[in-house]
């Protein structure tokens, strides 16, 4: 082969791959794409960016989906060394409004609404857990 043909062919090669990453990039999955008609109503993070960082969310969804819960909190950022808490709630039942750290994340009164409960620790470890306060 010349010289040019080998050019044409890398020059070929590069763009297919440029325009099969910049496909990638706009078609990777995102919590819009789930069912359930997830909506977040609260959330929190320390303010802290020299420790490990705390993330809880409040969360309305349609239907007691329990794979679509654990696919929104696997989409959901989390931080190595890291806490993410996500408290999921019936859309037509109350939730709170505001969330916290600490050991109670909300006011006591939302506990008994609350269908499950999606964490990921430090290291990454997963764990959804339903119905967390009955």
């Amino acid at each position: 082969m010349s010289g040019k043909k080998v050019k044409y062919i890398l020059i070929a090669v590069f763009a297919v791959l440029v325009i099969w990453f910049i496909q990638d990039a706009f078609t990777q999955p995102s919590v819009q794409d789930l069912d359930g008609d997830f909506t977040e109503v609260a959330f929190y993070r320390n303010e802290n960016n020299t420790g490990p960082i705390q993330r809880i969310y409040a969360v309305t969804v349609s239907d007691t989906l329990w794979d679509q819960m654990q696919q929104y909190g696997d989409l959901m950022p989390h931080t190595k060394y890291g806490n993410t808490k996500i408290y999921f709630f019936l859309q037509d039942q109350p939730a709170p409004d505001q969330v916290f750290p600490g050991e109670e994340n909300f006011e006591a009164q939302y506990q008994q609404h609350c269908v499950a409960k999606y964490e990921k620790g430090t290291m990454g470890q997963v764990s959804l857990v339903k119905r967390p306060f009955r």
